[in-house]
């Protein structure tokens, strides 16, 4: 065969090759498939991208700081840090009224005021102005209505200059509460329940020791005498707020007792010992507020160190 009859006949095998290839196909068995997609169209439409995981990071991370008051960002200044604060430490069963006055800190006691004063409104009133100075976290009215002045987490300007132990700065660590009293009468029952109420929610939430609720005349001596000889500070230690003596355990101290190192020691300030006493006596004792300590007051006194300290 000549040479040129060979490649006519290749040429004529590779027209029918590529005749066949281009040829309708028979789709009839293959229908209801889904059409296939390149391997590699799906990575490129489902690859992570870097600005999702981080906003998944940061999502998490802002819900987690949510869920705990005590997160937050270090890079805000303290009255951001203080709205941020709010979201947490506002109890919103309560009446919600700004005050003026404040810095920012975490509680750690808790101290109990009256007010002096005639009115829940005119309380609120003062701490609302400018130029008065004072503010408080709570009010308590005598029908029982509670105001929130502060988030718990700000520091109130309520103790002023005192000491307790070691603390001289009590607006540093504690919460302080008002009562709407003249400082001359007795506390209505319905004011005494929402406070305990109130005490119950302090110390669970903020982890605040038995001991660490005390009032404003324990911190201020000679300078303070709230709340007054009619609050009734038994009660509130038998709730846990506080601390009280046994009256049925009474014994006669030892002769190696000294009651002035004891009250010290229950922190109350002794530049003054007079005024401590008259403190202590106003707030254990109640029937005699002289500054001198009696057999009786001494008794007293060994039972609270035997019992708490």
């Amino acid at each position: 065969m000549k040479r040129s009859t060979v490649q006519l006949l290749f040429a004529l095998c590779g027209l029918v090759i590529m005749g066949s290839c281009s040829a309708p196909k028979n789709t009839a068995s293959k229908q209801g498939k889904a059409p296939l997609i390149a391997p590699s169209e799906i990575v490129e439409k489902t690859a992570p991208r870097l600005d999702t995981v981080v906003a998944i990071k940061e999502a998490v991370q802002e819900q987690a700081a949510a869920n705990n008051p005590a997160v937050i960002d270090n890079t805000l200044t303290p009255e951001q840090k203080a709205w941020e604060m709010f979201r947490e430490g506002l109890h919103k069963n309560y009446d919600f009224a700004a005050a003026m006055h404040y810095d920012v800190r975490k509680p750690q006691f808790v101290m109990i005021h009256h007010t002096s004063q005639s009115s829940l409104a005119q309380t609120v009133r003062t701490f609302q102005l400018a130029h008065t100075k004072v503010s408080s976290h709570y009010v308590i009215g005598r029908d029982g209505r509670v105001v929130q002045m502060l988030n718990d987490y700000l520091r109130g300007w309520h103790a002023g200059r005192g000491k307790w132990g070691a603390i001289t700065d009590m607006n540093s660590v504690s919460i302080g509460i008002e009562l709407d009293n003249n400082g001359r009468e007795p506390f209505p029952d319905a004011q005494i329940n929402s406070l305990l109420v109130l005490l119950d929610t302090l110390k669970t939430k903020y982890s605040i020791p038995q001991k660490n609720f005390i009032g404003h005349g324990d911190f201020a001596p000679g300078r303070k005498d709230d709340p007054n000889v009619f609050f009734p500070w038994q009660l509130l230690a038998e709730r846990g707020f506080g601390i009280w003596y046994n009256p049925n355990y009474l014994v006669q101290p030892p002769i190696t007792f000294n009651p002035i190192d004891a009250l010290k020691l229950m922190g109350y300030d002794l530049t003054n010992q007079e005024y401590a006493i008259k403190a202590f006596k106003r707030k254990y004792i109640k029937s005699d507020l002289s500054g001198i300590l009696t057999e009786h007051d001494k008794a007293v006194l060994y039972d609270l160190y035997r019992k708490y300290y």
